[in-house]
């Protein structure tokens, strides 16, 4: 099997492996483990915040950061399919307690303009007691659900800027910020400029095999940690994973891989006649009058991908190679022959 189900599906590599095995580690709840220290400085440093809170998950970083953004009452923006209204089984609104609204991607694929974003925060802090109050602008980069679309940094700062000018406070969804940033050749960043907080993932890409971090202020961090043990995130001897984490981070470069893969990929589905977009990142959506059944083609043949927003998604990683791109065409391109041939053959005997 060749997997395109996601770039979670990474397995940590030898050298990674011997990192964990050699971590540096102490009780991270009841004092501070070193390697986790370590890894948030760092991941900080990266994002240009003042400190950041590793998690062991992405789902809960934003969740902590929302929970601190949000009070009961309270409405947030996001762009249309982004992962905090979709894929994070409505934690935003049942622990959070923040309403959510979508907003239309009128800028391109996963970008909200700014005009769309001040229509939906009209008035944010002025609606009458019994109305919900916009609060909070979620962007999310690069965006997942469009393909892992970029929002680059000119438009990013005018996003913030019309949060701002709204009342409204921002949180940045960046677990894949690394590959956006790669993509963007600019440093990650450049893509968090004016957010109040910002989360990211090890274990998308990098190879990590958990393991997230949410960013901000160092008031902001101090608050995180106490939600981040309500919601049962306080690991002991974290520093084994962190370590994997750090290791991580030297692996950004090889992002650019896995968008070179993305796009031989795209390249070859079209010459096959596939509905797909040119990737910007490593996400490839191909539009097909048949999900499930394309899905379990793609199985048959010893090829594995997930379905999203209605059209099916390859994810290249670290893990599978340029051969195996061609690999995975030229077994599509031979299913495509057989299939033709059996439709012959039928058209024949009638």
């Amino acid at each position: 099997m060749i997997d395109l189900r996601s770039d979670t599906v990474t397995q940590p590599d030898e050298r990674m492996r011997a990192v964990m095995a050699a971590a540096d580690v102490a009780d991270n709840v009841i004092d501070v483990d070193p390697s986790v220290r370590a890894l948030e400085e760092r991941t900080a440093e990266l994002l240009g915040k003042p400190a950041a809170l590793w998690t062991p998950t992405g789902t809960m970083a934003n969740l902590i950061a929302l929970s601190t953004h949000l009070r009961r009452g309270d409405k947030f923006l996001a762009p249309r399919g982004a992962h905090v209204l979709t894929n994070e089984l409505g934690s935003a609104a049942w622990l959070a307690g923040g309403m959510p609204e979508p907003i239309d991607t009128d800028a391109g694929p996963g970008r909200p303009s700014s005009a769309a974003i001040r229509r939906l925060a009209a008035g944010a802090k002025q609606a009458p007691y019994y109305m919900l109050r916009t609060a909070l602008l979620c962007l999310e980069n690069s965006h997942n659900a469009a393909g892992g679309a970029v929002t680059p940094p000119d438009e990013h700062v005018q996003l913030v800027a019309t949060a701002r000018d709204s009342g409204l406070a921002v949180h940045l969804d960046g677990a894949r910020l690394w590959n956006a940033a790669v993509a963007l050749d600019v440093p990650p960043a450049a893509l968090t400029v004016g957010t109040d907080t910002v989360s990211v993932c090890f274990s998308k890409g990098l190879g990590a095999p958990m393991g997230s971090a949410v960013a901000g202020s160092i008031g902001f961090v101090e608050q995180a940690r106490r939600m981040r043990q309500m919601l049962g995130g306080g690991v002991r001897q974290g520093g084994v994973v962190a370590a994997a984490c750090l290791h991580a981070l030297e692996n950004l470069d090889d992002l650019a891989a896995d968008h070179a893969n993305a796009e031989r990929l795209a390249s070859g589905l079209r010459e096959f006649g596939w509905d797909v977009a040119r990737p910007e990142t490593n996400i490839v959506l191909a539009g097909v009058a048949d999900v499930p059944a394309t899905l379990t083609s793609l199985r048959e043949i010893g090829v594995l991908a997930l379905p999203m927003a209605g059209k099916v998604r390859f994810v290249t990683h670290r893990d599978v190679t340029t051969a195996e791109i061609d690999e995975v065409l030229r077994r599509i391109g031979e299913e495509r022959a057989r299939r033709d041939r059996r439709h012959e053959a039928t058209s024949a005997r009638a």
